[in-house]
């Protein structure tokens, strides 16, 4: 199995914020499968090397350096901590402490050496829509499924779901033809249904509640449709799972759940493209990092694209936005597209992490902006 702890917003903020001497980024691929772990701890070790290398080469004394490679071979010495990982390790450590995080994503390997930490590989962990959930929705039983990108999907404990549409009405069946009170026959029958689904829905808010990720019906008609029609949920998937779901494992429900995933994924990135174009007449759309970087640092940056897999080495004044460019990454500067996406993400924008074909211009980056400047 995986074993995955990505960080919260809050932790982030944490990383974005930090600043010293000496701070020190680590990504490495990982794998669960604990046999084959050596060689994400060998990576490891390597890139320690030329971290100290980066440090040494712009004078950090050595007293700052020792605590950073003590932390890190304690943890390569660490059995336990490697016997349980995901798909890739995050390592961020300075003098004084080490924070690693095991992230289900593929990443490529890399070490940045700076006065602060180098986040963005981080998030394609946390932007974007990496997962959802799926309802399976049958008159014989209901189950909220939680689907990822890169993890088993996981059944989902709802308070007060309904069992079924029978046990929900307070009846044996509900597909009985004959008349009680108001109604009978086929439009009771509906009644019944739809009552269901609103109990459903309900049980469903408080789980629900404050979440953005696509809610994934998995069901065939009348209950498709019915759910759609009563259900309080903003973040309903307009593709769907058209099938009975009782016989579906997880596994199958998270594999049907893939492709209206992606599309949701798809017609997000299409809406931001034609946003984008739509706002750039009124001079709140850029492409240039500069000006990008200048927004981003007086806080006018509504929506951040970065290209996930590129570094531009550089660094980006604390007052002004100005960029300094330069040829390679070293411990003296810091990638400007991270700096850039930090400080996005504190004035409370949003960043998205997509591949470089998806952006604007296919640069770097692109924003849209909250005003112009």
């Amino acid at each position: 199995m995986l074993y995955v702890d990505i960080p919260t917003k809050a932790q982030i903020d944490k990383l974005i914020a930090a600043r010293g001497d000496a701070l020190v980024s680590f990504f490495i691929p990982t794998t669960p499968e604990t046999q084959h772990i050596g060689q994400a701890r060998t990576t490891l070790g390597n890139l320690l090397k030329d971290a100290e290398a980066q440090l040494e080469a712009v004078g950090t004394a050595k007293r700052t350096i020792w605590p950073i490679s003590e932390q890190i071979n304690d943890l390569l010495d660490d059995d336990d901590f490697w016997a349980k990982q995901a798909n890739s390790l995050a390592v961020f450590v300075s003098p004084d402490r080490l924070r690693t995080y095991r992230l289900p994503n593929h990443l490529t390997e890399m070490v940045q050496v700076g006065d602060r930490y180098f986040i963005k590989p981080l998030l394609r962990s946390v932007s974007g829509q990496n997962h959802a959930f799926v309802l399976a929705l049958a008159e014989n039983e209901v189950r909220l499924i939680e689907v990822f990108a890169d993890l088993p999907p996981i059944e989902v404990r709802v308070p007060d779901m309904p069992k079924d549409a029978a046990s929900a009405a307070g009846t044996s069946n509900v597909n009985s033809r004959s008349y009680s009170k108001r109604t009978g026959g086929s439009e009771g029958q509906n009644a019944l249904l739809r009552s269901y689904c609103r109990k459903i829905d309900d049980a469903l808010r408080p789980v629900l509640a404050g979440r953005d990720e696509p809610l994934i019906i998995a069901a065939t008609d009348p209950l498709l449709s019915m759910f759609r029609t009563v259900t309080t949920h903003d973040h309903i998937a307009e593709d769907a799972i058209k099938t009975s779901p009782m016989r579906m494992t997880p596994a199958e429900l998270a594999t049907g759940a893939r492709p209206v995933l992606d599309a949701v994924q798809a017609k997000l990135i299409a809406s931001l493209h034609e946003r984008f174009e739509a706002l750039s007449g009124e001079g709140r759309s850029l492409t240039d990092v500069a000006d990008v970087a200048r927004a981003a640092t007086f806080g006018a940056v509504d929506t951040l694209f970065v290209d996930i897999d590129g570094v531009l080495p550089g660094s980006v004044d604390e007052t002004t936005g100005a960029v300094t460019f330069d040829k390679e990454s070293t411990a003296a500067n810091m990638g400007v597209v991270d700096e850039i996406a930090g400080r996005v993400i504190v004035a409370g924008g949003s960043v998205v992490a997509v591949r470089k074909d998806d952006i604007p211009g296919k640069g770097a980056l692109a924003a849209i902006l909250r005003y112009s400047l």
